[in-house]
């Protein structure tokens, strides 16, 4: 992604420094930015999405961010308004996924459907094939929101690859709250840029006058899968299109739900191993990972038995999870043999974060998938088995954190 050049972060922290209200956005919202004091390159690119995001997270504002505009920005630049965030790495994030809370609160599927697409927008970055440090101290409240990641500078190794993938994990979440996966294509970035042009300029708009987003309106859009892998990707996972689509109803089961993100390593340096560990192309988005297909609308599937997964021989079982409601505890199995030693169903993943999302993820579809059918006596029904989603996520969380600790311990013995 084109740079944000160092006199311009400076300019920026002297306009701070003099006039602290410079950098703040106006009340009227996104269009009174004075984009002159920032040189940054394409965070307007997308402006639909941002403006709905920007509306929907000004409901409840728990951080106090400025305005989303600034999640987008390089680090420099988002912390002038990142609010009582410490992690800026994990801005866009805690701005997706409280934007998705106060929209799913308001029974407001469009505004969810912002916040999933917002989540997955590319950040900037210092330089033209740089790719943008990934959010590794927490974990979002929503499911939804935390099976996602950011794109990538299409210039950076491996993007294609990465991007697609998570275009088609975006379409899967998309789907799963009844919006239409297509959405996803949206989502995509620009052109590669050349990262050996000084200048960065790569191939990149940022038209804040634009409502609708200049990489839109100028025919920039690079789509990163076609609308029948779209449509595989979420027949794979198992997920009917339209099925969740009653979004009020899901508002009132989450009403009192924690509304803070899981925090996953306590006084973590999130900067270390950005690259190695979360987002890996393969790690989310696997079209044939997630949410068993066939699950569903299967006549001979009564009594959940289509539900059941084999256990690999080999390796040890380490879900930390013992939650039983409408599903049984997907097995993470962990083999230290291998360059990708957490198997989630025949996927395999570097990091035991991704694992463990895939594993709740899909035991909550089939959980969901019993409840709707029938098949097994769900008290509390889709809204248990998304209670039972966050008590797995949050009990791998804690467990990776414990075992992180340990690790370090054991170091410095």
């Amino acid at each position: 992604m084109k740079f944000e050049t160092n006199a311009a972060v400076l300019m920026m922290l002297g306009v701070a420094t003099a006039r602290p209200d410079a950098v703040k956005m106006h009340k009227g919202g996104l269009r009174g930015s004075a984009k002159f004091r920032r040189e940054v390159p394409q965070e307007h690119s997308h402006e639909r999405f941002l403006t709905g995001v920007e509306t929907a997270l000004k409901l409840n504002n728990v951080d106090q961010i400025q305005a989303a505009v600034f999640s987008l920005l390089g680090n420099a630049a988002a912390a002038q308004g990142a609010g009582l965030v410490e992690d800026l790495d994990c801005l866009q994030q805690r701005v997706a996924d409280q934007a998705f809370t106060n929209a799913k609160e308001a029974g407001d599927l469009e505004g969810m459907t912002n916040a999933l697409v917002f989540r997955t927008l590319e950040r900037n970055t210092a330089s033209v094939g740089q790719a943008s440090a990934l959010c590794e101290s927490e974990v979002a409240t929503n499911p939804e929101i935390a099976a996602l990641q950011q794109h990538q500078d299409p210039a950076s190794q491996g993007a294609a690859e990465l991007n697609k993938n998570i275009t088609l994990e975006l379409a899967v979440q998309l789907a799963s709250i009844g919006a239409d996966p297509q959405l996803a294509l949206l989502s995509g970035t620009f052109e590669p840029g050349d990262p050996n042009d000084a200048t960065g300029a790569g191939n990149t708009c940022d038209d804040l006058d634009d409502p609708v987003g200049c990489i839109f309106t100028k025919n920039l859009l690079v789509e990163d899968a076609t609308p029948e892998e779209i449509d595989a990707a979420v027949a794979a996972a198992g997920v009917e299109v339209g099925d969740n689509a009653d979004v009020e109803d899901d508002a009132e089961a989450d009403a009192g739900a924690d509304d803070e993100c899981v925090i996953v390593d306590d006084g973590a340096d999130a900067d270390d191993g950005a690259a190695a560990d979360e987002g890996n192309a393969d790690d989310q988005g696997n079209a044939d990972d997630q949410g068993n297909a066939g699950n569903q609308d299967n006549a001979g599937n009564q009594g959940n038995a289509g539900n059941e997964q084999p256990t690999p021989t080999n390796g040890v079982d380490v879900n930390a999870f013992t939650g039983t409601v409408g599903a049984a505890p997907i097995p993470i199995i962990s083999s230290a043999a291998s360059d990708r030693p957490f198997e989630v169903n025949g996927a395999t993943f570097q990091n035991i974060g991704a694992a463990a999302q895939r594993a709740c993820d899909v035991q909550k579809n089939q959980c969901a998938n019993a409840a709707n059918s029938g098949q097994a006596e769900v008290d509390g029904g889709v809204a248990a088995c998304d209670a039972q989603q966050q008590q797995c996520i949050a009990a791998n969380a804690n467990n990776a954190a414990r075992r992180r600790r340990r690790g370090a311990f054991l170091e410095s013995h």
